[in-house]
């Protein structure tokens, strides 16, 4: 009886150690039956002997055994989370819609722990009906009585700019407010950055229409894809392959317009075989010189936006990147007004080899970066003034957050003026990363799934109390 106690004891910390690999990796319940546990006794019976591949067998990994161990450790994370807020916490949100159509809300929080500033997900709800503002608030409230948390502890939330999140009347920061009046919002320092690279120039802007076109006429027709991938080929090309341009995907002009401009000679050659009046653009070398450089400024906002990505940012750490951007792009300006364009590369080794009007790639060139340096001070009006409040804080034995949590403790006005501007979240990162997984977890042959708990025990960070949870369970081998 001992021994059959043991097994079993065994088999269920088992059971939910494959559980939670399965969530973290994003797979389909039934992983776990179907090829894990199969896998397992292969190896056991290849690598051991057959009573260990007997052995294993006793561990219950069904469909719907993994679904209950999933949604237990999903709601252990919670309550460990909601057990952490104390008295502050910040709240970042953004909707997104799954494959089946249903609209998701998904939060996180950030609070102080002992040592640090911690952030994990709170939760990820369903919207029935409509998105609006007010649909949004009654879906966070509800939780957060759910849960038992209070506004008043909700110090600052951050969101992107939609009309549901920030209308004045019914927005969603409208209706916190009248809970909370002392919540402060961040527009998501990621979706400003977009929306101020985003404008350009009517000429800046045909070229890069232009450019779409030529993809879409070679990419989005199957035939002319695999001609195109053949003839890149034969011409020795490192790429074989175009890429579709995505208007949502931040990231997604400067990549596009990289590899165009990479394989423009296997591009020209595929427009004049097929006659396409594109074809003519090839050979224009204007043209082609405001390519390159919007290629150039485009990887250049790339990099920025993909250095504001990432986990435990802080408002201090995003704005000192935006700046430094800034002042990069003045120095840009400057030196391109005086014809010198060695800052843009792709530019420059085109303008040395073409014969060009330098003069009117000039004047386009300094009228956009002024106009978006404009746009980014329009975007981030209070940049200067967050730079000033914070310049003063030093640390270099920890991070910055720990550096205020410690002095909090001898200190506590001071650190607790550092930890109100370091709190909030600067951006919708955590959300739009989330969405990113809620896409491999809810696919069109899991439309049905219930999403909740299965997406935080993906993305959280903090792990699931499996003592806790195991105790509690009925140990049950499998037959």
């Amino acid at each position: 009886m001992r021994k059959a106690s043991t097994t079993s004891a065994k088999a269920l910390e088992a059971s939910y150690a494959v559980a939670l690999l399965v969530a973290k990796a994003k797979k389909p319940f039934t992983i776990a039956e179907d090829l894990l546990l199969p896998a397992a006794v292969v190896l056991a019976e290849t690598m051991l002997d057959k009573r260990a591949a007997e052995t294993l067998k006793t561990v219950p990994l069904s469909n719907d055994t993994i679904c209950r161990r999933i949604e237990k450790m999903g709601t252990d994370i919670v309550e460990q989370v909601v057990g952490k807020l104390s008295d502050s916490f910040s709240l970042q949100l953004d909707e997104s819609t799954d494959v089946s159509g249903n609209a998701q809300l998904v939060a996180f929080v950030r609070y102080v722990d002992t040592d640090d500033i911690y952030e994990h997900i709170l939760f990820c709800k369903s919207l029935e009906g409509k998105t609006t503002g007010e649909d949004i608030f009654n879906v966070v409230n509800g939780a957060f009585c759910e849960y038992g948390l209070s506004w008043k502890s909700c110090s600052s939330i951050c969101t992107d700019a939609a009309a549901s999140m920030t209308g004045r009347a019914k927005g969603l920061i409208a209706r916190i407010k009248k809970e909370n009046p002392d919540v402060m919002w961040t527009h998501c320092v990621i979706h400003r950055e977009a929306l101020a690279s985003k404008k350009m120039s009517p000429v800046l802007h045909d070229v890069l229409n232009s450019s779409i076109k030529v993809i879409n006429f070679i990419k989005s027709r199957p035939l002319n894809a695999r001609l195109f991938s053949r003839l890149c080929e034969n011409m020795g090309a490192e790429h074989t392959q175009l890429l579709l341009h995505t208007e949502v995907r931040w990231l997604s002009r400067g990549k596009i317009l990289n590899r165009l401009l990479e394989l423009r000679s296997e591009v020209h050659a595929f427009l004049t075989e097929h006659r396409s009046p594109h074809a003519t653009l090839f050979q224009d070398t204007d043209w082609l010189a405001k390519l390159c450089y919007l290629a150039d400024i485009f990887s250049k906002l790339n990099e920025l936006n993909t250095s504001l990505q990432g986990k435990n940012s802080s408002i201090l750490n995003l704005y000192d990147k935006v700046g430094g951007f800034l002042k990069k792009a003045e120095l840009w300006r400057r030196a391109c007004a005086q014809e010198d364009f060695t800052c843009f590369p792709q530019l420059d080794d085109f303008l040395s080899s073409e014969d060009v009007d330098r003069a009117q790639v000039k004047l386009i060139i300094v009228e956009h970066l002024t106009k978006l340096i404009q746009d980014f001070h329009s975007y981030f009006p209070d940049m200067e003034e967050k730079s000033a409040q914070l310049d003063w804080m030093k640390f270099s034995m920890c991070t910055l957050s720990q550096f205020w949590v410690y002095v909090k403790q001898e200190h506590h006005d001071m650190g607790q003026k550092a930890l109100e501007q370091l709190l909030p979240f600067a951006s919708t990162y955590l959300c739009e990363a989330s969405f990113s997984a809620m896409t491999l977890i809810k696919t069109k042959q899991r439309s049905r799934l219930c999403l909740e708990k299965c997406l935080i025990t993906a993305v959280a960070s903090l792990p699931p109390r499996m003592k806790k949870i195991i105790s509690e369970a009925q140990a049950q081998v499998s037959h």
